[in-house]
């Protein structure tokens, strides 16, 4: 085998070791499972977590480095939801909403994440970072 040959193997190896290590919304969550109902005190509900990881949500189309599992699962009970976070940090939020689809944001409140649903159910939420390093940040829901 030449040595071109060699790289391209290797190449596309690692090509699929990104996307082999899709996250699993099936874990149980980093920082816990929540349930809220419309109506809920205080709002905003908050959670203090560590962002980031080693995994690139490339793999599922979204950016930021995340953990495997979710950092928390919110089960919702309700209309509309906002999902967020904030952080001194950039951070990044990438969510495993009700109808099964992923939901990525980036940079809506300054370097800050938020995104608006509007269906009750399971949503698994991951905080990520441009970077391995873990960060400190608030998760956050709110029907504001």
């Amino acid at each position: 085998m030449t040595f071109t040959r060699i790289l391209a193997a290797s190449a596309a190896a690692l090509a699929f070791t990104g996307i082999a290590a899709a996250q699993d919304y099936t874990q149980p969550p980093n920082f816990g499972t929540y349930e809220l109902s419309s109506g809920f005190m205080p709002d905003p509900a908050e959670l203090e977590i560590i962002a980031g990881g080693n995994i690139d949500a490339a793999g599922i189309g979204c950016t930021g480095m995340i953990t495997n599992a979710p950092d928390a699962r919110l089960n919702w009970s309700g209309g509309e939801l906002t999902i967020g976070a904030r952080s001194e940090y950039d951070t990044t939020l990438v969510v495993n909403a009700p109808d099964g689809e992923w939901y990525c944001v980036d940079d809506v409140n300054g370097l800050d994440p938020a995104i608006r649903f509007n269906a009750s159910g399971q949503y698994d939420i991951w905080v990520g970072t441009f970077w391995e390093e873990p960060v400190p940040a608030v998760l956050y829901a709110t029907e504001y």
